[in-house]
């Protein structure tokens, strides 16, 4: 099956570590482009914010910092969650994840098995925030798939657990710790 630009297909631990190694590798440039600034700090941060002197956590294209550390919580919390999703679910074929911005799909995890399990997955401060965490099992609880998911990633929510006072509609919701 063919899937478009900004997809990722997992089928086993190793291609979640590839893709991992991916992401490490883009942050590990921003790391040295970040130690190596020097002057107005002010102008590091607008830099940071408005020039593309980052990159795309698995694609490598350029974009800018900010972009780049919002994209690569949102990779890591969908690769995490697919490693425990193949753990789950050996019977999924693997999985399709589309968690950036630029990679559309219905879902940001559907397995390979149609209808078997879709997840959503997101960063952020607060799952909370934005009212994320009730659009997102809004959106799911409409969802047929036999097995479904949020998975995210907060500092509020410390830990790879499940989160039962979360729940509704058969809908599972998990922390993930990285």
């Amino acid at each position: 099956m063919e899937y478009g630009v900004g997809h990722m297909v997992v089928r086993n631990c190793g291609d979640i570590d590839r893709y991992l190694n991916q992401v490490r590798d883009a942050a590990g440039k921003i790391q040295a482009w970040v130690a190596a600034q020097h002057g107005d700090p002010l102008d590091l941060l607008r830099r940071m914010k408005f020039e593309p002197s980052g990159f795309h956590p698995t694609l490598g294209h350029p974009l800018n910092i900010i972009e780049q550390v919002n994209q690569t919580w949102t990779y890591v919390v969908a690769l995490s969650a697919a490693r425990h999703l193949l753990e789950m679910h050996p019977q999924s074929g693997g999985y399709v994840l589309a968690p950036g911005a630029d990679a559309a799909i219905e879902l940001d995890i559907m397995s390979e098995a149609p209808g078997l399990v879709g997840a959503e997955t997101f960063a952020a401060v607060d799952p909370r925030n934005n009212k994320k965490l009730k659009t997102d099992l809004m959106k799911l609880a409409a969802r047929t798939e036999q097995h479904r998911y949020i998975f995210f990633m907060s500092p509020r929510f410390p830990g790879f657990k499940r989160l039962l006072q979360f729940e509704r509609d058969g809908v599972q919701v998990w922390s993930v710790d990285v």
